[in-house]
């Protein structure tokens, strides 16, 4: 019976920490589809929460979401508000990479047909939906935003990183995945000429030269070393963006330290004038009550002057009718 209230009170402990696994995963999904300007301070009510319910280890994770861009926020609200267009179009990504895995010229012109008209569908649904939440994109995020959706379609591991829900920002098409108008110079035509018939092959022999071969060959070679450079280049690029990107990322943090630090200072300055304004408020009721008692001294102390005035005066008028009745007396 022992070991079997131990294993029940296992699976308890299991089952609550993966409960709360599941809340930080839904409030880190709520995050990321909170407007840029807000999420500072959103981040900071959910980790607070977590921390007061007993869960440090789900207000750490939750302090360390990074807030994302503009572009960012909205490719993650266009997923989050339209599953479903979001889920073809995850699989038109799929099945694009798959046709030019395969040099299957046919899904290839078909699926790239489709391609430009579903990514400017797609983009301006996430701009009427950023519009719609109070933070219209400029020029530039729906540029980022046609980016991210076409970095889906062109590799897997974009897609996955949309698909979680939780970026941070653009996301940039791979260099060496063709454009939609390149079918026709890319593998599309690759199957035909591969397989000539036996016609082919003759008219081909009969129009070839001795030279042709080596020709072909060097343009090969040339196109090899082109398309090297340009790899190169682009991952250099890459490298130099996620650089800058990373000192960005560098100084944004250290910006918001210093303002957290502001923050902090602003908020003792204001305690302390809060503390100063009710020391002067005590002090001014004392002054007032202060007042009052001398205001009434002050009273008391000129009714008296006045009685004594008055009782001089009949003193006077009376020691001088004393003095008129003596001196006639005297007659």
């Amino acid at each position: 019976m022992r070991s079997k209230r131990g294993s029940k009170s296992k699976e308890t402990r299991e089952g609550r920490a993966e409960s709360g696994r599941r809340d930080v995963e839904e409030l880190l999904d709520e995050l990321y589809v909170t407007p840029p300007p807000d999420f500072v301070a959103r981040r900071g009510e959910l980790a607070a929460a977590a921390k007061a319910d007993g869960r440090p280890e789900d207000a750490r994770v939750i302090r360390a979401a990074r807030r994302p861009t503009l572009a960012g926020w909205a490719a993650n609200l266009l997923l989050r508000s339209e599953p479903a267009d979001c889920e073809r179009f995850l699989a038109l990504g799929q099945a694009l990479r798959e046709a030019y895995r395969s040099l299957d010229a046919d899904e290839i012109k078909q699926l790239s047909g489709r391609r430009s008209s579903v990514v400017a569908a797609m983009s301006r649904q996430a701009v009427s939906l950023a519009g719609e939440a109070g933070h219209p994109l400029s020029d530039g995020a729906q540029q980022d935003v046609v980016s991210t959706l076409r970095a889906v379609l062109a590799d897997q591991e974009s897609a996955d990183r949309w698909a979680a829900g939780r970026l941070e920002s653009a996301l940039t098409p791979p260099s060496d995945f063709p454009s939609s108008g390149a079918t026709g110079t890319t593998g599309a035509a690759a199957p035909r000429e591969q397989q000539p018939g036996p016609k082919q092959r003759t008219r081909r022999s009969a129009r070839s030269t001795p030279g042709a071969a080596p020709v072909r060959d060097e343009l090969a070679e040339r196109r090899r070393r082109r398309e090297q450079e340009q790899h190169e280049a682009a991952r250099k690029a890459a490298e130099d963006a996620a650089a800058e990107a990373d000192q960005a990322l560098a100084r944004q943090r250290a910006d918001e330290q210093d303002a957290d630090a502001v923050l902090e200072q602003a908020r003792d300055r204001h305690t302390r004038a809060r503390e100063q304004v009710s020391e002067a408020e005590r002090q001014l009721e004392a002054a007032r009550e202060a007042l009052e008692r001398a205001e009434r001294a002050q009273r008391n102390a000129e009714e008296r002057a006045q009685a004594s005035a008055d009782a001089a005066a009949r003193a006077e008028r009376d020691a001088r009718r004393a003095a008129a009745e003596a001196e006639r007396l005297r007659e």
